[in-house]
Parts: C-alpha cells; structure tokens; sequence
C-alpha cells in the first residue's frame, strides 16, 4: 500500500514555524508524523536547515537530557493503564456514562413495579434508549466538565478517530443494560436499538456543523418534543417508536453514517468540539 507523504512545502513551513499554515495542515501533518518515520527524519533535516537555531538549542536540550534518560523510573503500569483507557474514556466521562446505565436499571425497576407514570403502554426503557448514548456523548465532549478539554481539542488525533472511539466507550456501557431492559420489557431489539444508534449517528453529523455538545443537545430537545411530549399526552406508543417506524430510523442511521464519513475532515476542526 502507498503512502501519501507530506508536500515538502509544509514540512519547511513546519520547521519554520510559519504562522501561516492553516489549523487542519497543522493537525493533519502532526497524526501524519506520529506515524510516518519517512517524514519525521525529513522535518529533522528540514529544522536543520530552515530553522538552525532551533536545531542547535534542541541538540544543547538533548545533550543535556540524555545521560539523564537512563536512570529515569519507569511509568509504573497502573498509569500505563490508566494512559491506555484515556484513548477510549476520561475520568470525568466515567460517572456521566455509569449514570446513563444506571437510569436503564432504574427504568426497568420501575417497569416491573408497574409505575407508568402517564407513559401508558410505552415502556420506559424503549423512551429513554435514543436519549442516553446521546447523553454519554455530549458528557465526554463537553467543555464545562472536562478540565483537560483544551488539551485535547489541541491534540493531533482529536478528530474523528478520537470522537469514534469515545463514542464507542459510551455505547459499550450503554448498550448492555437496555439490552437487558429490552428483554425484561418485551420490547424487540430493533425498537430501541435502532433509534439508538440513529440518534448517535446523527448527533456526531450534526456536530461537524454546530458541535458534539450542542448536536447532542438539540437532538434531546427534539426527542422531548416529538416523542416523549405526544407519548404523556396520548398514553400511546408513537408512530417514531413502533415496529413500521424501524425502516425510517434505519434510513437515518443510514445518512447519518454517510455524512459522519464526508465530513470526517470537519472533526480536526476546533468548533467541532463546542
């Protein structure tokens, strides 16, 4: 397989520290040299040469730092771990998402007490699966909870790679207690697990044009209007949750699948972590 290495024009701007070079060239370049030694070793030429007196005061660092290196303490590996987890969760996501799971238990301890709460025949559990990976998701983005959010929305691979993968943490908790929800309840996996991920789907869509956060919180605020406001006034399970409704929310999985994928560029961008 080809690589497709960087334009010797940006890696000399790089060196350079030209303040010219536009945000996503920066992020692009910097996942691409965490990866590619080719064109690390050319940025080191290229520093050389196009910056030498960055050059020099690195080699002055080094010459001092390397007789330091071999005595330094291992990173023992509980914080080995605790670095490897970062990649999928932060500490600060880790409540929000066991929170989510515990509202499934907690909806399902009151579906078997029979505590309907207006809701008529809808099960609890099948109105709040679209809401809470969405939840989830919006928590491990949100700029108010996470102290380290500007570190990571600086971060080289805050893009779509990381957005994915704490998306996937969210689900990975979520997800197994509505399917236990969903069985104690009668409700069919399709029902909730569809407008599950639809949801999510298109709350990441959304968030290349306003922001995670605030695709997250729209989307909560359509749900309560369309689904869960009709459903307290009715006492009936909406059209949006029965079984001929599946085929219009696979269609939005779908698109917003679609439209995660043609945008994926828009996540190196910082408004997408709003």
């Amino acid at each position: 397989m080809s690589v497709e290495h960087a334009s010797t024009r940006l890696i000399d701007a790089y060196a350079r520290g030209d303040a010219d070079i536009a945000a996503d060239e920066v992020w692009a370049l910097e996942a691409h040299l965490e990866r590619c030694g080719t064109c690390r070793e050319r940025l080191s030429a290229a520093v050389a040469s196009e910056a030498p007196a960055v050059a020099s005061l690195v080699g002055t660092v080094w010459s001092e730092l390397e007789p330091q290196l071999g005595t330094a303490a291992a990173m023992p590996p509980r914080r080995r771990r605790t670095a490897a987890r970062s990649a999928w969760m932060t500490p600060v996501m880790v409540p929000w998402v066991a929170g989510a799971a515990c509202v499934v238990l907690i909806a399902l301890l009151l579906e078997v007490a029979g505590f309907r709460a207006g809701f008529g025949e809808a099960p609890l559990v099948l109105l709040l699966a679209p809401l809470l990976p969405v939840c989830g998701v919006a928590a491990s983005w949100s700029r108010g909870l996470d102290p380290a959010y500007e570190l990571t929305a600086s971060a080289p691979r805050a893009g779509l790679y990381l957005v994915l993968r704490r998306t996937a943490a969210v689900l990975a908790v979520v997800v197994p207690p509505l399917l236990v929800g969903g069985w104690a309840t009668g409700v069919t996996a399709g029902q909730w697990l569809l407008p599950c991920l639809a949801f999510t789907s298109t709350a990441l869509a959304l968030g290349t044009v306003i922001g995670v956060s605030r695709a997250c919180g729209a989307l909560v605020a359509v749900w309560v209007v369309v689904v869960l406001a009709p459903t307290l006034a009715t006492s009936r399970i909406t059209f949006a949750l029965q079984t001929d409704g599946l085929p219009a929310w696979g269609l939005v999985l779908a698109l917003g699948v679609g439209v995660v994928a043609a945008r994926r560029g828009a996540y190196s961008v910082l408004s997408t972590h709003r």
